[in-house]
């Protein structure tokens, strides 16, 4: 029946209002942290960066070899079976063993009883497997085995990213996994493209080793730049620390000698080891180094035992800055290259805006005519009901801080008109009714009844395709599919709800009335 509680208009007054002003909180700054919320603005809109990462999982993949080259290296060892030409290449561990023992190990290696091999499940659990190719024993990952690593390497960078951006204070970053091995990152609104290209393409990996005076080290050595200079030093590979035992690292300016370098903080475990090897090390050079490149090499004066220490290396206070801040957050996994790279402005930002702005006012001025003129003084309801309609989708949209794209602008646009599609049916629906009741509080109802059927099956029917683009699409499409979403709600609650109610206001009034619509 056309009959509204007073409870009912309560309620239904209470949520409009509450959401008109969280709406207002876009323009009128509020005191109240509920009512001091704001709608973001897509990289679309206000500009900034958009860049696509892709991750280089050789490298990881070569490491994971070479950790567990030590375990087969034991095994055979232990099983007193001499292997040759052991190496790492192409994302293989291959190696060279007798006739005899070929077929043990295959047998040995592809058994699940742990007394015939205790490696197995180490094997296993890392989707490895081993196979002869002429004459050489070969041990690679798995295709799932590769899936999972890669799987493995997109989580732990995309975690990296987010606290690296986190740290500069970028505004409503936009971080999303692209396939097993890219990364999407969106900054709306970023002013410095280049630092966070910079930031985001190291991958922070810090060692300190000693350096050497020949290349006869015990565990192996490499030759190495420095990064300010083309100068080189041969290092030894036995790593002493790395960044995985920093607690913390800031910018400082050393009194003494007036120049910007990076205090650092280690752990228990970092700071034992360190004490030990600046203790056995003291007259050496300790190679600080980063992604491969020496930072600095200072001489060994005296034990370092605090678990603190200084890192230099002609830094201006910004450089200072990023390095402590690409040690805080943690290194990559594996390299990040930049395979897509969008730049938007702020200029072209603005001009979406106000086309989009443009649209809608556009857009909202005819259907506000065509509705008043169609059906007078309920066209003119159903206008103040797309009004309110509005401030409800931004409101809701504005109260979870959403961020806004061009295409959310066009499923804004969408939801105009399909309130007004509600709106004319269940008016149209009326007209039929009076012809054959005479009663206008009857028609009414049975006009909001009939139509029931039809509108929800429409509005149904665009949740569900919203509903699978936003689960399927990607970004823009997203921005899209939930405007369009919530729109349907705050439609279907204007209609049946908002402009009801101001319907039966005029009707009680005006209940005798002939030729109402």
């Amino acid at each position: 029946m056309l009959y509204f509680s007073k409870l009912r208009i309560f309620f239904v007054s209470l949520i409009s209002l509450f959401f008109i002003l969280i709406t207002c909180s876009n323009i009128i700054k509020f005191d109240n942290e509920i009512f001091n919320k704001k709608i973001n603005l897509g990289l679309d809109l206000q500009g900034g960066s958009y860049l696509l990462l892709e991750i280089n999982n050789d490298p990881v993949i070569e490491q994971k070899l070479q950790n567990l080259s030590i375990s087969i290296r034991n095994y055979f060892k232990e099983k007193n079976i001499r292997i040759t030409n052991f190496k790492i290449f192409n994302q293989q561990l291959s190696f060279v063993v007798d006739e005899k023992s070929k077929q043990k190990i295959l047998d040995e290696f592809n058994s699940e009883e742990s007394n015939i091999n205790p490696y197995y499940e180490r094997f296993k659990s890392h989707q490895l497997e081993i196979t002869e190719k002429e004459n050489i024993l070969v041990v690679n990952y798995s295709r799932q085995g590769l899936v999972e690593l890669k799987t493995s390497s997109q989580d732990q960078a995309l975690e990296i990213i987010r606290r690296r951006i986190d740290e500069i204070g970028t505004n409503e970053p936009n971080i999303l996994k692209r396939g097993n091995d890219r990364i999407l990152v969106e900054l709306p609104g970023l002013d410095d493209p280049m630092r966070i290209k910079s930031l985001l393409g190291k991958t922070a990996n810090l060692t300190f080793r000693f350096v050497t005076s020949n290349n006869q080290d015990s565990f192996g050595s490499e030759i190495l730049k420095y990064e300010n200079n083309n100068e080189e030093s041969i290092v030894s590979k036995r790593i002493i620390l790395s960044g995985d035992n920093l607690l913390d690292a800031q910018p400082r300016m050393n009194s003494e000698t007036n120049e910007t370098v990076v205090s650092f903080t280690l752990d228990r475990v970092g700071a034992k080891r360190f004490g030990k090897a600046t203790s056995k090390g003291i007259g050496k050079q300790l190679a600080i180094v980063l992604d491969g490149k020496i930072i600095s090499a200072p001489v060994i004066r005296d034990t370092i035992a605090s678990g603190s220490g200084q890192i230099s290396g002609g830094f201006t206070f910004q450089s200072a800055t990023d390095l402590a801040l690409l040690l805080r957050s943690g290194a990559l996994p594996a390299p990040l290259e930049i395979i897509e790279e969008r730049t938007v402005g702020p200029d072209l930002g603005q001009d979406s805006i106000n086309a989009g702005i443009f649209a809608l006012i556009i857009g909202f001025i005819l259907v506000i005519l065509f509705i008043f003129i169609k059906y007078k003084i309920f066209g003119l309801i159903t206008n103040l009901t797309l009004i309110i309609n509005l401030f409800l989708l931004v409101g809701i949209l504005t109260l979870f801080e959403a961020t806004l794209t061009l295409p959310g602008i066009a499923g804004i646009i969408l939801t105009v008109g399909m309130a007004v599609d509600a709106n004319v049916l269940i008016f149209e629906r009326i007209k039929e009714e009076l012809k054959d009741e005479k009663n206008n509080l009857i028609a009414f109802d049975r006009g909001y009844t009939k139509s029931r059927t039809a509108i929800l099956d429409a509005n149904i029917t665009t949740l569900l395709a919203a509903i699978i683009l936003f689960f399927m699409g990607s970004g823009p499409i997203k921005g899209f599919s939930l405007t369009l979403g919530i729109g349907i709600f705050t439609t279907l609650f204007s209609v049946y709800f908002i402009a009801r109610l101001l319907t039966i206001l005029y009707i009680m009034k005006n209940k005798d009335r002939t030729n109402l619509i």
